[in-house]
């Protein structure tokens, strides 16, 4: 994420903010900040063109969809340029991470939203099955705010906007102002695509430009970001009676059962903590092994850090952070710890052979749980690993935690692993494999705790952006109600003998 500083305006101006490389510290960009008034009037554009919109079946709504599957790929070395400029991550992971899984949610929603959003004849029960058909349609609420963050740029800004808009909505989406082109590339692959103008329209700026949006009208907000920030949108959410989705922080724990196979939990382990230089909100941010296999672990973990390469060019692992303020906090909660009796086996620095915000990747060890960087999120590359005697004290110490994001389990048995798993205070759970649940579709997706309110991806995620609306028809044309008012005592004296049949004998209840 690049470096975000104002650039001085004249009274009246529209403020201007200047971007610089994380991996460079050199300017690359400056953007306008949406205002107030802006946000207004793209909601009002929304508002308008959603009917329209909704009117078209979902299958016709789909096709966008896959229009837009297309242009990505076609355009695909283009919109990695943009991407990379910004972040300064790998390659490899922008195009797993941003591209692959872009292409992979828009031709998921495309297939499965016409079977997600079918409306439903639902089986009545009791005497009701006999005298009452219903139908639930899934009907879009109108207009989803969006205001998506800096990790993952892309596929964070276009997810919840796919599932809002597959589900009829017209959406107004505000990126991070840290990587505000590459969330801007959602509204150009759809306009690529010929989307209806006013459908999906991209604001950019910061802070400000979010709160306009959330107060401007729109029927309900999508965030993804910290959990200060996400508190505030819940507030102003409730003061105007609108739902929200918040995908907030995490503190994934990470546990190593003593039958777990090393060599792939320490994969896991590094993979999951260093993805991303460890920004990504399901990351591994604390491992709990079994004393007995610590000592093989640690080994094979530190053997696996020592060939990460951290770099800007060419091939590399690790990329810098994205933002000064997370290398900051990086920073403040690595020495806090060595100064409370952590030590540290690997990095434990910012890198001092690169000028960008570079911080190599950590390893500690004898870290505790009143420590800032065992409670707070790091949302950096460092992985603080805890030696525990056995799985009961790993789950209860993954369970003392203000987050329940993701967690992974890793054993030989899998049976054991999912009853693991059963306990753990997490929204999602992974055996065997790093926190990946966020790119598995089916999936729904959401935290626990401080880690967030509601769900997104699946059948949940894209229903989340419509209501319920059930409409229930009676099977004779309404006589049972006619003939029930007004009121009488003989009625009621029937209606007595009625229950007791129902629900005080064999047959009765066989019936209800």
């Amino acid at each position: 994420m690049a470096i975000v500083t104002p650039i001085e305006t004249r009274p009246g101006e529209r403020r201007r903010l200047r971007l610089a490389s994380p991996a460079t510290l050199e300017p690359i960009d400056e953007i306008g900040v949406a205002n107030a008034d802006d946000v207004r009037a793209a909601v009002e554009a929304a508002r308008k063109a959603q009917p329209a919109w909704a009117a078209l079946s979902v299958r016709e709504r789909a096709r966008y969809l896959m229009r837009a599957q297309r242009v990505l790929l076609e355009r695909q070395d283009e919109f990695l340029e943009t991407i990379l400029r910004e972040s300064g991550k790998p390659r490899s992971e922008a195009l797993m991470m941003e591209i692959f899984a872009s292409c992979d949610a828009l031709g998921f929603y495309a297939k499965h939203a016409p079977r997600y959003l079918r409306p439903e004849k639902k089986k009545l029960h009791g005497i009701l099955r006999f005298l009452k058909k219903l139908r639930i349609s899934y009907r879009p609420l109108g207009v989803v705010g969006v205001i998506s963050p800096w990790n993952g740029p892309f596929i964070l800004a276009l997810n919840p906007t796919v599932q809002a808009l597959v589900a009829g909505n017209a959406v107004v989406v505000k990126p991070s102002e840290v990587t505000p082109r590459s969330g801007a590339l959602v509204g150009e692959i759809f306009e690529a695509a010929g989307l209806p103008e006013g459908v999906l329209q991209v604001l950019l700026g910061d802070g400000e430009t979010g709160a306009a949006l959330v107060e401007a009208g729109v029927q309900k907000i999508a965030f993804t970001g910290s959990v200060a920030t996400g508190r505030k949108v819940a507030e102003a959410c409730a003061r105007r009676l609108i739902p929200c989705t918040l995908e907030l922080g995490g503190k994934d724990p990470m546990i190593v059962c003593a039958d777990a196979d090393l060599d792939r939990a320490a994969g896991g382990a590094v993979a999951g903590a260093f993805l991303n230089t460890g920004q990504y909100c399901c990351g591994t941010e604390r491992v709990y092994v079994v004393d007995e296999v610590a000592d093989a672990f640690l080994e094979k973990v530190l053997s696996r850090v020592a060939k990460l390469r951290q770099g800007a060019e060419g091939e590399f692992d690790v990329g810098p952070l994205f933002w000064d303020r997370q290398l900051a906090t990086v920073q403040r909660q690595v020495e806090q710890a060595v100064a409370q009796g952590a030590r540290v086996l690997a990095g434990g620095r910012r890198n001092p052979d690169l000028p960008g915000l570079y911080w190599e990747p950590t390893v500690l060890v004898d870290v505790t749980h009143d420590m800032a960087v065992m409670r707070e999120e790091t949302f950096g590359p460092v992985l603080p690993i805890v030696r525990v005697r056995d799985e009961e004290e790993a789950v209860r110490m993954a369970n003392d935690s203000d987050f329940g994001l993701g967690a992974n389990v890793w054993t030989g048995n899998v049976e054991k692993g999912c009853e693991i798993a059963a306990r753990i205070e997490s929204g999602s759970v992974c055996v065997n494999d790093m926190t990946m649940t966020y790119g598995v579709q089916e999936a729904p997706f959401g935290g626990l705790k401080q880690s967030g309110i509601g769900q997104t991806n699946g059948e949940l995620g894209v229903r989340s952006f419509c209501w319920a609306q059930p409409v229930l028809v009676d099977r004779f044309g309404g006589r049972q109600t006619a003939s029930q008012y007004p009121y009488s005592r003989k009625k009621d004296e029937g209606l007595q003998r009625f229950m007791r049949l129902l629900f005080g004998s064999p047959l009765g209840r066989w019936l209800s």
